[in-house]
């Protein structure tokens, strides 16, 4: 790997995207390695055309595309799955089959060492973050992807700083969580934050579309063939940003929380997360016989039975092969499912109050207990809350780290 020098091949969905995407250009083209081709997809479906309340998406992704056309000293490709007649039809629509689209053309094109990087085009990066990312898959060589560190600046605009911290206190506790128990989904999916080799692209057998939550199945189903490097010395920042463009994910979330709901973004009691630590820590025995486990209620309600390790067992010859199809049966989507069923049939304390107890006990040495005081998601200055964030941020970072 001493000559480990890739190209790079950026995948890049576009929707309504033409006041974000000269920024992303102007991010992309100092790039320190410069080895790269940008291929880009700017898609709607093509009945928005004739929606009034649609149509002014697709004149926006005119704009995108003229702008991409007139690009000098670019190396791109571009996918016009927005003009008239030429956008999706509609059980194929949305950014699963955007990044699809690119990452399938991508694997025709490249070598399978070259670098798949997925972004999105209202994410900004450093003029050093294509040459990161080269680092850690010459430092990490037997990784099958990158989960990339994330940060969402802040606008000044109060309503949207208040709902993308809170989103995103929301993400750091899970991850942290996630670490903390040793689940092998420890990673935040994010679409503009994972890069693969072309070859991993090509063994998992592609992405499988979905008009929202692609990131999060891509990189589970990148998880269940190897390991997912989780820290990169650079960060990408995706824009906070209300935007319905996708059903869920970050512009959702803010939108939701603009109105007050977060229900579908708990902050989970951290005792949950221990219950599925129990799990994993049962499933050495499990491969000598049926246990009684944590999640053994859940498993019933789900499958019908809560006894979905014996088959397994049967076609498991070793005990570390067992384990890792455990670790496959009660994955990442299993894990949230559990997660979420736990904490609707519990009775609940709030967001804040789960959030101080877990700091209180892991925490307990390093951490301004000033800053929690009186803490409340709704009025807590801004202030308070990126401070909370950024403390949360730096722990995941110590702790992935220690993966890398």
């Amino acid at each position: 790997m001493k000559n480990y020098s890739p190209a790079i091949y950026v995948a890049l969905p576009a929707m309504n995207e033409a006041d974000y995407i000269t920024d992303f250009i102007a991010c992309l083209k100092p790039q320190i390695y410069n080895n790269y081709k940008l291929l880009v997809c700017v898609n709607q479906p093509d009945s928005w055309w004739d929606d009034p309340g649609k149509v002014h998406i697709c004149k926006n992704n005119k704009r995108t595309t003229e702008f991409l056309k007139s690009l000098q000293g670019v190396d791109i490709e571009i996918f016009d799955k927005s003009s008239r007649r030429e956008g999706w039809q509609e059980k194929k629509s949305g950014v699963g089959w955007a990044r699809k689209t690119i990452m399938d053309r991508i694997t025709e094109q490249a070598k399978d060492d070259d670098l798949i990087v997925s972004l999105d085009a209202d994410t900004t990066f450093s003029p050093y973050y294509f040459s990161s990312l080269i680092e850690s898959f010459k430092s990490n060589q037997k990784a099958v992807a990158l989960s990339v560190p994330y940060y969402h600046n802040l606008t000044g605009d109060e309503i949207a700083d208040r709902a993308i911290l809170r989103y995103e206190i929301y993400l750091r506790y899970y991850n942290l969580n996630m670490l903390r128990i040793g689940s092998p989904y420890a990673f935040t999916a994010i679409g503009s934050a994972i890069v693969l080799p072309v070859k991993s692209y090509k063994a998992i057998g592609g992405m499988t579309p979905h008009k929202s939550g692609e990131d999060f199945y891509f990189l589970q189903k990148l998880r269940k063939y190897g390991e997912i490097i989780v820290w990169n010395r650079e960060k990408v920042f995706p824009a906070a940003r209300f935007s319905d463009r996708v059903d869920f994910g970050t512009g959702p979330a803010m939108i939701k929380g603009r109105a007050g709901d977060w229900s579908s973004y708990p902050i989970y009691p951290f005792q949950y997360f221990d219950e599925i630590k129990q799990l994993f820590d049962l499933f050495p025995g499990l491969y000598e016989k049926t246990l009684s486990t944590p999640v053994d209620t859940f498993l019933e309600e789900k499958f019908g039975n809560a006894d979905i390790w014996s088959p397994l067992r049967k076609n498991s010859k070793k005990k570390e092969q067992f384990i890792k199809a455990c670790h496959h049966k009660f994955d990442a989507f299993r894990t949230f499912q559990y997660l979420k069923w736990r904490y609707m049939n519990d009775e609940q304390k709030s967001d804040e109050e789960n959030l101080i107890e877990f700091i209180n006990i892991e925490y307990a040495k390093s951490f301004n207990y000033t800053l929690l005081a009186n803490l409340n998601f709704s009025n807590t200055s801004i202030k308070i809350l990126n401070d909370i964030r950024d403390f949360l941020l730096n722990k995941e970072e110590i702790e992935q780290k220690k993966t890398s």
